[in-house]
């Protein structure tokens, strides 16, 4: 694991999270295989396993580069910029 220069410009504390689940998966009536927290606007969206990749999607909408798992008993970011866990 790394310190990124993008995790240093990440708002502190880390934003509330937006929902509890993907909503564009709950929109496209598929399931997320696992959920990614966006840690610059606290978007919610499903990992790049999950059939529509909507994290990295998020990524690519707005450039907020850092995420971290949104599932239990997991603690870990990654940068979508250095495609390193960092």
């Amino acid at each position: 694991m790394s310190e990124c220069p993008h995790v240093a410009e990440l708002p502190r504390p880390e934003p509330v999270p937006l929902s509890m689940t993907c909503r564009e998966c709950e929109a496209a009536g598929t399931h997320p295989v696992q959920l990614r927290l966006c840690l610059e606007c606290g978007h919610v969206g499903c990992c790049d396993s999950s059939p529509l990749r909507h994290a990295r999607a998020h990524y690519g909408d707005t450039a907020h580069a850092v995420m971290r798992t949104f599932e239990p008993g997991q603690l870990w970011r990654w940068c979508f910029v250095d495609d390193s866990i960092v």
